[in-house]
């Protein structure tokens, strides 16, 4: 099986990576510009600087530039975003509506330990 399986785990995580970053970056579309059914917050609110750094962090994840330093705000961002908002409403994310803000924030973990990958424009790794 690892022969099999193995082969891929390189493009598969590029993949990972680029739709992680491409939907996190749509995050900050909607904040930023009021773009995909988005309203935009006040310039400078919390909720703006969060669309900034959705904005910013994912298209650097997105294409692969400087991939670790930007996932590993956007997993902090996400934890903040959980305490903050969703954890105050339940204790499981389930009850909460902050399954969403976990897996970025994990995925984001995961990106920020294995950096670029494949099809990056800071290079492999």
């Amino acid at each position: 099986m690892e022969k099999l399986f193995g082969r891929f785990s390189d493009p598969a995580y590029a993949i990972f990576r680029i739709v992680i970053g491409g939907l996190f970056l749509q995050h900050g579309l909607q904040k930023i510009f009021g773009l995909l059914g988005g309203s935009q917050p006040p310039v400078g609110s919390q909720l703006w600087i969060g669309g900034l750094i959705e904005l910013v962090c994912g298209a650097a994840v997105l294409v692969g530039f400087q991939t670790r330093w930007a996932a590993f705000l956007a997993c902090g961002q996400m934890a903040v975003a959980y305490f903050q908002f969703h954890q105050p409403k339940g204790a499981l994310p389930i009850q909460n509506g902050g399954e969403s803000a976990v897996l970025y924030c994990f995925a984001f973990l995961l990106l920020a330990t294995h950096g670029n990958g494949k099809w990056s424009v800071s290079g492999h790794r």
